[in-house]
């Protein structure tokens, strides 16, 4: 199966997480909702990764372009929800302490748990934006691979807060994750 062409609504099964369903797509990567492991970042060519096929398919099922539309409706909807991604062990209850060069200025301490609920919203905002340019009916299949592209970029800034993460399939992954994989 070539999984590369695959789009949003498609049903996988993959042999780790179970049944699920593409929720977006990235240059590299599905983002993909799993019914009991949560929204998932899977490779493309993950060889864990099968299409399901409906049996007795008839006129009456929706097109991947429909399910898209109901997908999309829903995630506008529930734009504010996320999901939960846990902080590693080591760092909770943890402080971020920002120290100024000149030392008659007072440092900053920010608990860590609350930086990285940042980081994770600014991470689930970029999934929407990845989302609204892929749905985007005015810009062409070049302009959006370009737009993936920098995102793609982005994430690879963010990977120093990696650490933060107590689950690695969580983590930010820029072009040379996407390669290595």
């Amino acid at each position: 199966m070539d999984q590369t062409t695959l789009g949003i609504g498609t049903r996988l099964q993959h042999t780790h997480y179970g049944p699920g369903v593409i929720v977006g797509l990235r240059y590299a990567t599905y983002l993909i909702s799993f019914i009991n492991h949560g929204i998932k970042e899977i490779d493309k060519t993950d060889e864990k990764l099968d299409e399901i096929i409906p049996e007795n398919v008839t006129a009456e099922i929706e097109t991947h372009s429909d399910v898209e539309k109901s997908l999309l409706k829903i995630l506008r909807l529930w734009g504010g929800f996320s999901e939960q991604v846990p902080l590693g062990d080591r760092w909770n209850g943890g402080m971020m302490l920002l120290q100024p060069a000149d030392k008659s200025q007072k440092p900053k301490e920010i608990p860590i748990d609350i930086f990285f609920h940042k980081i994770v919203m600014l991470r689930d905002r970029l999934r929407v934006m990845e989302q609204q340019i892929n749905a985007h009916k005015q810009l062409s299949d070049e302009d959006k691979v370009n737009l993936q592209q920098y995102i793609t970029r982005i994430y690879g800034s963010l990977t120093t807060f990696n650490v933060l993460f107590r689950n690695k399939e969580q983590w930010f992954i820029g072009d040379k994750g996407a390669k290595e994989d």
